[in-house]
């Protein structure tokens, strides 16, 4: 199953672990606040300026979709 950029923040973290390092690295370290438990990932992308297109490509690419 390919990451949507419409699928919650922990939700994807806790499906696919291996994904937490790719938020980090893209600008995401807030992985334990409170927002990340009901923002999905295009609505945390925008908050931290990130580009969402490509935060979506190195996660599937990390989960092997």
């Amino acid at each position: 199953m390919a990451i949507t950029k419409d699928m919650g923040i922990m939700e994807v973290v806790q499906q696919y672990p291996d994904t937490v390092e790719v938020f980090m690295n893209s600008g995401m370290g807030c992985l334990g606040c409170a927002a990340s438990h009901f923002e999905n990932i295009e609505q945390g992308a925008m908050a931290h300026g990130i580009d969402v297109d490509e935060l979506i490509k190195n996660l599937n690419t990390v989960v092997g979709a």
